[in-house]
């Protein structure tokens, strides 16, 4: 879009008046400012000088838009609750816009559902879809997939419909590797607080905590539905577990599905007192986590190079499903640990 006007008017600076100045058609303005289209020298400057003092600047939307390409991203999003999103948007955009694409947010929920936003998509014909959210619609995929035949990415997230590119965090191994913090510590009895209920995506981080849990002969001794990644549903289900259960037969240790959920759970345990002490883990690394008020031991997920991969595969204009999976990390703080308990050995250093 044009930012200037022409001297003494309101309009903005369309083709045609750099056409007339220049002293040439419009669709030789048009081929001046399109990578590769044959266009004499002297043309090309005269449209360049008159473009430049006209203040004019091309309609890239309306030219990709006849060219069946626009450069545009969606990027849809269900739990802006979730703290973990803003992370995710920056490095997704920041590694999209490198590329030269734009982008589109569309916030899909329960009270405003995703038909207007896929119309939304669709009326600006976006190269493809980027899914950044937790529960991922049947219809969704339907719609994307049946009707656009445009590619769609599930990003940070696990599925296993057919179609749907996947990249995404080896989740069952860092299930596997939380539990295996927490057993070092000696606890026995261990539980898990999960987040929304995922549908068509997958979370296989439970899967490979309880795996972990049965290889040493135990069970999942617990499991608590926050619904959403809510901060406040995370102190809300940890504080009504602790008011509705006796001291000694509480779980040891609490698997937060995310961060913003495990700090919830820290906040109930302080308001509590002292008769509350279970060790909490979380998930995603906020930055919120790291503080002092928190020393949240946690899992960081590998964002850039998970975006970078999701931006290649739109530049490649893959439509056919396939998974990519790569290796996060512990990062370990204190959280895992109860009052006044040290690290088990080798533990600190995971």
């Amino acid at each position: 879009m044009n930012d200037k006007t022409t001297k003494g008017s309101a309009r903005k600076v369309t083709a045609s008046d750099v056409a007339e100045k220049a002293g040439v058609s419009k669709w030789t303005v048009s081929r001046a400012f399109t990578a590769g289209a044959y266009i004499s020298p002297d043309s090309r400057k005269r449209v360049m000088k008159a473009a430049e003092e006209l203040g004019y600047r091309p309609n890239l939307l309306a030219r990709s838009l006849t060219k069946k390409r626009s450069n545009m991203v969606g990027l849809v999003v269900d739990e802006f609750a979730n703290l973990n999103i803003l992370p995710v948007l920056n490095e997704v955009t920041r590694q999209l816009q490198r590329k030269g694409y734009s982008t589109m947010l569309l916030n899909i929920n329960a009270d405003h559902g995703y038909a207007p936003a896929l119309l939304l998509a669709d009326q600006f014909q976006v190269d493809g879809v980027i899914f950044l959210g937790a529960t991922l619609p049947d219809e969704f995929v339907h719609l994307i997939k049946e009707i656009r035949h445009i590619p769609l990415i599930v990003l940070y997230r696990d599925s296993k419909i057919p179609g749907v590119q996947v990249v995404t965090t080896d989740d069952y191994q860092a299930g596997e590797q939380l539990a295996t913090l927490l057993l070092a510590q000696g606890y026995r009895r261990l539980g898990y607080m999960a987040g929304p209920p995922s549908g068509s995506t997958q979370l296989k981080r439970l899967d490979g905590f309880s795996a972990a849990l049965a290889e040493e002969g135990l069970k999942l001794e617990l499991t608590l539905q926050a619904g959403c990644y809510q901060r406040q549903r995370g102190y809300e289900v940890l504080m009504d577990y602790l008011t509705h259960s006796k001291a000694d037969g509480r779980v040891d240790a609490i698997f937060c599905e995310n961060d913003n959920l495990a700090i919830g759970a820290l906040d109930a345990l302080r308001e509590f007192g002292n008769d509350a002490d279970i060790a909490i883990v979380g998930f995603d690394d906020i930055e919120l986590g790291a503080s002092a008020s928190y020393n949240l031991t946690t899992y960081r997920q590998p964002f850039e190079r998970l975006a970078t991969e999701a931006v290649t595969r739109l530049e490649r204009g893959e439509t056919e499903g396939s998974r990519f999976i790569a290796p996060g990390q512990i990062v370990l703080r204190r959280s895992h640990l109860k009052q006044g308990r040290a690290c088990a050995p080798g533990t600190c250093d995971f």
